[in-house]
């Protein structure tokens, strides 16, 4: 009665074989290769990692068959009997390595048609050549370069002596497949496309790692087809389960939708009625859905994209549901992507997230919910970025005009600074102008004009805002150096241009929407900011600084008079150049000058600059002190804005080592401590201040008593 062990190994060996008759490459994989003929024997090489450690050497016979009993065997004829080397069999069968016996038993398949594997391996001659059993042990322990050289060896001393042809062919594909997998590790996939063709017997299921391999440096010369043929040929012809789900997994990850499909049409159905790929069609629709998001010519099956819409429901991740949302915003489905992109957000906010939605609150004409959305996360990429430089574009360019925050116009003040973007500044000139503040007007679209010398939009309301402040010298200047390139420009101020363009209806409308004070990017946070005159030495003579001057070929006294000039009719980052101009100077006229340019840098809301102004030359100690406390009552504001509350804080502790603290830096200090839950210190202040008649402070402690009655 035979073993279990040869009744294993029958079994396996009648697989193979059946298996080793498709195991030659296929015309349409071989196409690819510069030569791949049929299919040349399996290679039963494996890494060394792969053979078991209980491995013991067995003696081999190098030429002998094997003697049978199988009947079939006995009444083939002598002369049709091929010479084969079966001594490969006892050795894995010895060591129970089923791989390698299968894996040989279908290349001597290949390689002799007539031949029938041994029904008991073991039972193979034991090779009595103890080199030569030397030599297969080096190999089975993938040493080909000791296998080389003892054969080397054995060549010297006995020149009659040649090396088995199996061993020697078993060698070169060996070789061969190490050098393969070294070229795939280093990314040469020239390489590894040419030694697949010089070694098709690699290129057989029993080695999937190397198709693999073969596949991926064909995608990676751009032969997308070869590689899709490759992956087909797997598919069509290896039996092995995880090998087959492997290879989908990997092919998708190179290929594209479209090809993907035709390789997962090859599917196969157990017979249990479930279907092979089943454990990874999640992960396959997500894959195929994140491909269609960033290809909008890409149309994902319906199945696929109710998959992942199970998904979000079931599992409730957000990546999931981003996957949804950018798939039909990039189709203009923007009723079926905000949902999911709602749903991300509310499960995990994040800059994709809120990118989607604030993008579809453009196109839904709701700016102002875009802008909140997209703030926090403007500045994670340059798309982000742009995304929220559009909404508070549009925000502000809202026929008629909304009255905003001033926080929102704050932030929307701040980004737009320090993105220097054109499109956003010339809406806040706009803006400025139905608010009636035609000098904030001038100065966005100056400071536009410096961002973009050429940018028409922004010439153009700089004449309409200078035209409002009959300031006719300045028009005079604008038409001169734009009325060659631009016709409106040419006639502004000869006749009625609101027909031409709509911010000029919005300025005749705005003449009855007034706000008390400037647009808060304006605004000034101290009286130092708003007087600053104060304290300078004026130079001598009067000086006309209604008309667009260039600073820079002033004298030093000069340029600082036309500073001051500018601050007192509110042009402060015109005076901040004239200032800079200045600084050329010496003693007490650098001081003045870099004093001024804090000071205007202050009045613009360019608070970090004021900081780095002030250090341009010595200031004497009251200037000093009362510099730092208009920067760091700004800076306490701008923090209390952006919910830094213990920062907030700490500014206005700093602030207080200079100067009294205010009533109303008082009051921000009372919600700063309320918003860090100190409630006993903020109704303790908001009491004190509420003595004094401020109605914010009495607005404040009344909300705290209700919420301390609402919970009671």
């Amino acid at each position: 009665m035979k073993s279990i062990l040869v009744a294993f190994v029958l079994v396996s060996a009648g697989a193979a074989s059946v298996a080793g008759v498709s195991f030659g490459v296929p015309d349409d994989l071989a196409s690819g290769l510069p030569r791949l003929g049929a299919g040349a024997g399996e290679d039963a090489v494996r890494r060394a990692d792969e053979i078991p450690s209980t491995l013991t050497k067995q003696p081999r016979l190098e030429t002998a068959q094997a003697q049978t009993a199988d009947t079939a065997r006995q009444q083939t004829p002598a002369e049709s009997k091929p010479a084969v080397d079966e001594s490969a069999l006892r050795y894995f069968a010895a060591r129970g390595d089923t791989a390698r016996l299968n894996a040989e038993i279908a290349r001597l398949r290949t390689l002799y048609p007539t031949w029938i594997p041994p029904e008991n391996p073991l039972a193979v001659p034991v090779n009595e050549d103890r080199q030569l059993e030397e030599m297969w042990a080096l190999y089975a322990q993938s040493r080909y370069a000791d296998v080389r050289a003892a054969i080397a060896r054995r060549q010297q001393d006995d020149p009659q002596w040649t090396p088995p042809a199996d061993l020697v062919d078993r060698l070169d594909v060996a070789e061969k497949r190490a050098d393969l997998v070294a070229a795939s590790n280093a990314g040469r996939s020239e390489d590894v496309v040419r030694l697949g063709a010089e070694t098709p017997s690699l290129l057989t299921c029993s080695d999937a790692d190397v198709l693999w391999r073969v596949a991926e440096a064909f995608v990676k010369t751009k032969r997308v087809q070869r590689a899709k043929d490759a992956y087909g040929y797997m598919l069509a012809n290896c039996s092995d389960g995880p090998v087959r789900v492997a290879t989908v997994q990997k092919a998708s990850t190179l290929l594209g939708y479209a090809d993907m499909q035709d390789l997962i049409a090859r599917e196969r159905t157990g017979a249990d009625g479930v279907k092979e790929f089943d454990a990874i069609r999640n992960d396959l629709a997500r894959r195929f859905v994140g491909e269609g998001d960033e290809d909008a010519t890409i149309t994902v099956a319906p199945a696929y994209l109710t998959l992942v819409e199970k998904l979000v429901a079931d599992e409730g991740l957000a990546s999931d549901a981003l996957l949804l949302g950018w798939y039909h915003l990039r189709r203009e489905q923007n009723a079926r992507a905000e949902p999911f992109f709602r749903k991300a957000r509310a499960v995990e906010d994040s800059a994709s997230a809120s990118q989607g939605l604030a993008l579809i609150l453009l196109a839904r004409k709701m700016p102002g919910e875009a802008e909140d959305v997209m703030y926090a996360w403007r500045t994670t990429s340059d798309q982000a970025m742009q995304t929220y430089l559009a909404a508070t574009t549009n925000l502000l360019a809202l026929d008629p005009p909304q009255k905003l925050d001033a926080k929102v116009l704050g932030r929307i003040a701040q980004a737009t600074l320090e993105e220097k973007h054109p499109e956003t500044g010339e809406q806040f000139g706009w803006y400025a102008l139905a608010m009636d503040q035609p000098e904030t007007a001038e100065e966005w679209f100056s400071q536009v004009l410096a961002w973009k010398a050429d940018y028409e939009p922004a010439a153009y309301g700089l004449g309409v805002a200078r035209l409002r402040l009959e300031d006719r010298a300045g028009l005079a200047a604008v038409k001169e150096a734009w009325a060659e390139r631009s016709e409106r420009i040419a006639l502004l101020g000869e006749r009625d241009t609101s027909k031409e363009a709509a911010p000029a209806r919005r300025e005749r409308q705005a003449r009855v929407v007034r706000t008390e004070g400037r647009v808060p990017v304006r605004e000034a946070v101290e009286a130092v900011a708003l007087k600053p005159q104060r304290g300078a030495r004026r130079a001598q003579g009067a000086v006309d600084c209604r008309t667009t001057r260039d600073p820079s070929g002033l004298p030093a006294a000069s340029a600082l008079s036309l500073g001051w000039c500018l601050m007192e009719i509110n042009r402060p980052l015109e005076a901040a150049q004239a200032f800079e101009a200045a600084l050329a100077g010496g003693g007490r006229t650098r001081s003045d000058a870099a004093y001024g340019q804090s000071l205007a840098y202050l009045r613009a809301g360019l608070t970090s600059d004021a900081a780095v102004s002030a250090t341009k030359a010595r200031l004497d100690r009251g200037r000093v002190a009362e510099l730092q406390t208009a920067i760091l009552g700004d800076r306490a504001v701008s923090s209390f804005r952006a919910q830094r509350y213990r920062e907030t804080l700490v500014f206005l502790d700093q602030r207080r080592q200079f100067h009294a603290e205010p009533a109303d830096l008082m009051v921000l200090r009372a919600y700063a401590y309320k918003n860090l839950g100190m409630r006993t210190d903020a109704m303790r202040l908001f009491e004190a201040l509420g003595e004094t008649g401020r109605q914010d402070a009495i607005r404040g402690l009344a909300e705290m008593q209700r919420e301390r009655d609402g919970r009671k």
